[in-house]
């Protein structure tokens, strides 16, 4: 079991922590966290993109000009595809994007991405974090203490008000509570701030 310091919110040490090998320390699979990410990102799409074909288009209900003895190439319509202002071949029209993968993927996938930022050396155990009323300064501070990048996800047991409002200024920066972790906000961030008690969670959900 992989052993890792715990630091304080000001960034000096709070002891150690082990962690549970079955979720932070197995071989990540890359596959699992491709089929992860794809999903993710599908199910984030509107799906609203729309665009008329020629029988929506208004107009087109007269040949433009007579078929023989002008030069030109025939036409049947204006609001053909090949007239501006014509209707679009194929045509996008709304749709739902969104599908499910196997719970057993996703789970591997998490696994993955945990167990790599560990063996990267990309997470930070935080003892506690808390902030008595929303302060970026006090935020931008506590990044410092820990070296943290600046791409950056932190994530706390449950959501506190205080840690989201206090970094949603700070670019690059993103908070996540246990209950809406994902594998893509994992994979697009370079520190992995974490508190003990989301550890616990997170182990709990996992292991």
């Amino acid at each position: 079991m992989a052993k890792l310091n715990v630091v304080k919110q000001d960034g000096s040490p709070a002891g150690d922590i082990t962690l549970n090998d079955a979720v932070f320390g197995i071989e990540p699979n890359e596959y699992a966290v491709y089929e992860a990410v794809k999903n993710y990102r599908a199910n984030q799409r509107q799906g609203t993109q729309s665009a008329k074909t020629r029988s929506e288009v208004r107009g087109g209900g007269r040949k433009p000009f007579r078929q023989k003895g002008t030069g030109r190439a025939r036409q049947g319509s204006r609001v053909a595809p090949n007239h501006v202002g014509g209707g679009v071949v194929f045509a996008p029209k709304p749709r739902d994007y969104s599908y499910k993968i196997p719970k057993k993927v996703k789970r591997l996938a998490m696994k993955s991405v945990l167990s790599a930022k560990v063996q990267d050396k990309e997470i930070i155990i935080v003892d506690s974090l808390s902030f008595e009323v929303p302060k970026t300064k006090e935020m931008m501070a506590f990044l410092a203490n820990v070296n943290a990048e600046k791409k950056a996800l932190i994530v706390t047991a449950g959501k506190d008000e205080n840690v989201v409002r206090s970094a949603s200024n700070i670019p690059g920066v993103e908070t996540r509570h246990t209950g809406s972790l994902n594998v893509y906000d994992i994979l697009n961030h370079i520190s992995f701030i974490v508190t003990k008690d989301a550890v616990k969670k997170i182990e709990e959900v996992y292991s």
